[in-house]
């Protein structure tokens, strides 16, 4: 979602400034690729880049492509073959051993659902979403674009009725909670990429000392939404934490009635008082909550446990399975900085269902495969 922005941003200010744009889309990858579908990058008539779509490998020529898609105002599917590192169209020693198909799309401002108006829908609200690019592999084929935005509750927003044909495709991939690409019944020649997009991660930290200022970086890097919430009005500024969203100076029982809580949202409790952090936990237990991770040793999390038993506060195993204390993954942290880098990985790897082990002892690939028939 971060680069969702972003690209956004980006293109407000090319707008504003009258600059034309094209959206690079990542919409195939057959093998390995350093992005997967629904990576995207825009691009100006003047060169700025904006998202991407590879590691830095295919930026160049995907620059050319795109400014070549702005000059003619047509949409484009380029194919980079990485499996060939002689591959004489890019130029370059790509090495990643995959295929990867990348939709240009000239954006024309005065479309009202062109493809950057769909994008758009994502920061309207704080639910998940699917956004749909139709595309064909075969040569001179006419490339559609990106033509639909789905979420669950509101009418479908459409630039093309070939997006009726896809709406119960969208509905699985919300279901499911992934990202799809698969050929459109009763048309062989088009496929569709059908990106499955959650709201950014909304991490409300519970405390403001000097420790919680580079995990505040940190998370802010990766376009996370921050709150801190804080008894002490010395320390909960935004004088300390510019990069936070939201501040709330307020007394523990106050700290909900400010946030929504979702399945994106995270909570640390790191106020170094602990009648602050246990009243905090003693609240959060009564929430949806899936992740409340506790500074401090394991005797610390095993007193406040005790304490809620003795108010006759009973935790379940299902909830006891979303409290993580110590707080972070092992890696050995000992600064607030590489602290912070813990439970940062920690979170991401809740977030992603996985056990945050070394990639060097996956037997699978990185990526999981979502590509339909």
């Amino acid at each position: 979602m971060k680069e969702i922005s972003e690209i956004l941003k980006a293109y407000s200010a090319a707008k504003a400034a009258g600059k034309k744009t094209a959206l690079a889309t990542v919409v195939k990858v057959e093998g390995s690729s350093y992005r997967q579908p629904g990576a995207r990058m825009l691009v100006t008539e003047d060169g700025l880049l904006t998202g991407a779509i590879s590691g830095g490998c295919l930026e160049g020529d995907a620059l050319r492509k795109a400014l070549l898609s702005i000059n003619q105002q047509q949409n484009k599917l380029i194919t980079y073959n990485t499996n060939n590192e002689n591959d004489s169209e890019v130029g370059l020693q790509l090495g990643c051993n995959g295929i990867v198909h990348i939709l240009f799309e000239f954006i024309k401002d005065e479309d009202v659902n062109n493809p950057i108006q769909l994008l758009q829908q994502l920061e309207l609200n704080r639910k998940e979403a699917v956004i749909a690019a139709v595309f064909s592999l075969e040569r001179q084929a006419t490339q559609i674009g990106t033509i639909l935005f789905y979420r669950e509750g509101i009418e479908p927003i459409y630039s093309n009725k070939t997006a009726l044909n896809i709406l119960e495709d969208a509905k699985i991939v919300i279901r499911n909670k992934t990202t799809i690409v698969k050929k459109i019944e009763n048309n062989n020649q088009n496929e569709v990429l059908l990106a499955y997009i959650n709201p950014p991660v909304s991490l409300v930290i519970v405390g403001a000392g000097n420790d919680v200022q580079p995990l505040v970086k940190i998370a802010s890097s990766l376009g996370w939404e921050i709150t801190i919430g804080e008894g002490r009005a010395t320390h909960a500024t935004k004088k300390r934490f510019p990069e936070a969203k939201n501040i709330f100076v307020v007394k523990p029982e106050q700290l909900l009635e400010n946030i929504i809580i979702d399945e994106q949202t995270y909570f640390v409790l790191i106020t170094h008082n602990y009648k602050y952090d246990l009243a905090v936990l003693k609240l959060l237990l009564e929430t949806n909550c899936n992740y409340i991770g506790v500074l401090g040793p394991k005797t610390k999390l095993n007193r406040m446990l005790d304490d809620l038993h003795n108010e006759g506060i009973q935790v379940s195993d299902k909830k006891l399975n979303t409290i993580f204390g110590p707080i972070g993954l092992d890696l050995g942290a000992e600064t607030s900085e590489e602290i912070a880098l813990s439970i940062v990985s920690e979170i991401k790897a809740v977030m992603s269902a996985k056990n945050g082990g070394s990639l060097k002892y996956k037997t699978e690939k990185i990526h999981s495969t979502n590509n339909l028939a």
